[in-house]
């Protein structure tokens, strides 16, 4: 039997795989669970299945499984497709685990920022009313109470704005010279996908050393911004200089989330800002 911890992430894409290459460079056992597992690193012990399927894959890994983070992402944005990623996807989960008999020492749910409707640019940490009305926030919270009411210890990670190689939304936007409400500031909050991951492998490292966990973290860099001061900046970064005639970014809401639980704990950003993480990004790198 191996001795090293082992680790099933369920919906295993990008933020999944750069955990898995971190816990494989650990020593740590790292079963890949995706539909099409062709783009598992190399190491991953593939598990090709499907969440919104009831039935357990017959290749389910046998033996114990130490730890589960649940990191899957909905294919349809509508509330029958969130429900399907979040809420059914863990409840199928769930079962298999029990069908085998296996008792993860912790759950890791990755959820979102977008459980908090604030508008005002407060700033939020994890004790913040999570009340956003729309559906695919109520349906992140269902699943969160799914997780934290599943009998295994259990922590939810709200991801804010996930960026970096191949999410290119923001800079299409820039380079098409979109304009963004500057009074009052409409703030966002981001963080690097090497930089999620890195936050994920360290809440597993920390638990499997005997650090107690709280049920709650938010996965944030150090300096939620201005959205205008961030399209300024990639501006200038890019060379672009014209403004379109129409079209304006939008943003539902306005808060600015604090990475202080986790700091206090010991993680730290490698991508402190904006700066850093797009300089990388537009460098080619990571």
């Amino acid at each position: 039997m191996p001795t090293e911890p082992s680790l099933l992430i369920a919906g295993c894409g990008d933020v999944g795989c750069r955990l898995a290459a971190r816990m494989l460079g650990a020593g740590w056992r790292v079963h890949g669970l995706r539909r099409q597992v062709d783009a598992l690193p190399d190491g991953v012990l593939p598990l090709a299945a499907d969440l919104a399927a009831t039935d357990c894959p017959s290749a389910w890994p046998a033996g114990s499984l130490d730890y589960l983070v649940y990191c899957a992402a909905a294919s349809r944005h509508d509330e029958g497709g969130y429900r399907q990623a979040y809420v059914d996807g863990l409840a199928h989960l769930l079962a298999w685990l029990e069908q085998h008999g296996q008792r993860p020492r912790h759950l890791l749910f990755v959820s979102s920022s977008g459980v908090y409707g604030q508008r005002d640019g407060e700033w939020i940490d994890e004790e913040s009313p999570a009340e956003a009305g729309d559906f695919s926030a109520q349906v992140m919270r269902e699943a969160e109470q799914l997780a934290l009411g599943s009998g295994h210890p259990a922590t939810v990670v709200r991801l804010t704005g996930i960026y970096g190689p191949g999410r290119n939304w923001l800079l299409n936007q820039v380079r098409e010279g979109c304009r963004v409400t500057r009074e009052p500031p409409l703030y966002a909050n981001r963080i690097h996908a090497e930089d999620a991951a890195g936050l994920l492998a360290f809440l597993l490292d920390a638990d499997s050393r005997g650090v107690a966990l709280a049920d709650c973290y938010l996965g944030v860099d150090d300096e939620p911004a201005p959205l205008h001061e961030v399209v300024d900046w990639l501006r200038g970064e890019l060379g672009v200089s014209h403004w379109a005639e129409q079209g304006e970014m939008r943003r539902a809401g306005s808060k600015r989330c604090s990475n202080a639980r986790a700091r206090a704990l010991g993680w730290a950003p490698r991508y402190p800002s904006y700066r850093e993480g797009y300089a990388a990004v537009l460098a080619g790198q990571d």
